[in-house]
């Protein structure tokens, strides 16, 4: 019951913030005929994007149209230019300085859990641990950036050398870190199917030597499918408005970039979306088929064990659907731009409102998800529960005396 409320509070929060911000207005100024900046779908820099917009992109300053016509006329400008709302300014702030208070608290207590608590050393633990690593990375970098240009409108830093190195780091880790959560959720389905189709499955309290050659593949492969952003990824000036400024957006410059910029909405769909949810669905259900087997044989004993195997599984289903549900707003409002936005179009500044409502909604979503895991293991897992409510006293056992003299204990040891 505790996870639906979750959802449903995080969504409600969310969409607050987006309908004061009135119809999701951005100080772009629809009045230029050139196509709007839209952050965080054109860019894909959407764990972090401007709430309020940098100006459109600098163009060619040939004639010729952005779909290759030659010479053919810019498209017409919308009729009434917007504005933001300090209100909306304010709240996302507001909600971003809550995500980022709760992120770190939430996942700084969890690794202190797994990491002081002797019976909590296991492997699906220990990618739990990879999992809030990696979501605190995001947090400690990213959120504060983000915070900063709701404020300040600009990218901070921009006027010096730290400004782009920011630029290049900032998508970098965005990405790390999504790629190290789909990474551990596809680990964690795999390793609880293993758990439950061996019979006998149960070890020593410690992290198993598979587990964790896992957790550094994980990493490395994250990081190597990130550097694209960090290539890509660059300060761009240019004057708007009399004003000369930079904007940190992805700009290709190689032929392979090019490419990525054009096929990144679909890449970005598949493997860091599709893929986890595939994952999940038929390990799981290779699973079910599994502990349905082996409920009619297993004696008394070996049952109570494929019972905590269960509630094991339970948490790692439900960190995939509360994943699932935080990031499909945000691949859905991509993928409609995608196939549906043209500067051409005379209906496009009615279709760009929604997706920037859409996309406000999303990103602000996708970044309830990085601090969203701790409250749903404190719900699902008792013993995480018990273990939180210790830490969050100021005292965690540290699990190191009588960890093998009751059953209570003995659950831990279970992979």
């Amino acid at each position: 019951m505790g996870v639906p409320m979750i959802l449903s509070l995080s969504a409600l929060i969310c969409l607050s913030f987006v309908m004061i911000g009135g119809e999701c207005q951005t100080n772009i100024t629809r009045n230029n005929p050139l196509t709007p900046h839209l952050p965080g779908l054109h860019d894909s820099n959407t764990s972090s994007p401007n709430a309020l917009a940098p100006p459109p992109r600098p163009v060619p300053r040939s004639n010729s149209s952005t779909r290759g016509g030659g010479g053919s006329a810019a498209p017409p400008g919308c009729v009434q230019p917007t504005t933001a709302k300090l209100l909306f300014k304010y709240v996302n702030t507001l909600l971003s300085c809550v995500i980022f208070v709760v992120g770190i608290v939430g996942n700084s207590t969890l690794l202190r859990i797994i990491c002081e608590n002797k019976s909590m050393r296991t492997g699906p633990n220990a990618l739990i641990a990879s999992l809030a690593l990696g979501d605190l990375l995001y947090i400690i970098i990213a959120i504060p950036i983000h915070i900063y240009k709701l404020i300040a409108m600009r990218w901070p830093f921009s006027d010096s050398v730290l400004g782009p190195l920011l630029c290049k780091l900032v998508p970098f880790v965005q990405k790390a870190s999504v790629g190290i959560t789909v990474l551990n959720l596809c680990a964690l389905s795999v390793d609880r199917y293993r758990a439950v189709a061996s019979r006998t499955r149960v070890r020593s309290v410690g992290v198993p030597v598979l587990t964790a050659l896992e957790i550094v593949f994980i990493w490395c492969v994250s990081a190597v499918l990130a550097v694209p952003e960090a290539m890509g990824f660059r300060m761009v000036a240019f004057s708007y408005r009399n004003t000369s400024t930079h904007v940190c957006m992805l700009q290709p410059t190689t032929p392979f970039l090019r490419f990525y910029r054009d096929v990144k909405d679909w890449w970005l769909f598949g493997f860091y979306f599709c893929v986890p949810l595939l994952c999940t669905a038929v390990f799981y259900s290779l699973m079910t088929g599994r502990m349905l087997h082996q409920r009619k044989q297993l004696k008394s004993a070996l049952s109570q064990h494929l019972k905590q195997r269960r509630e094991v599984a339970k948490a790692v289903f439900s960190l995939v659907v509360i994943f699932a549900l935080c990031w499909f707003p945000l691949h859905l409002s991509r993928i409609l731009k995608k196939l549906n936005y043209s500067p051409l179009d005379t209906h496009r500044c009615d279709l760009l409102s929604f997706l920037l409502v859409l996309d406000y909604l999303s990103v602000n979503l996708a970044t309830v998800n990085s601090c969203i895991n701790p409250i749903i293991l404190y719900f699902v897992s008792k013993k995480f529960k018990n273990c939180f409510k210790s830490c969050l006293c100021c005292w965690c056992p540290s699990g190191r005396t009588r960890v093998h003299s009751s059953p209570e204990k003995h659950k831990a040891l279970l992979t």
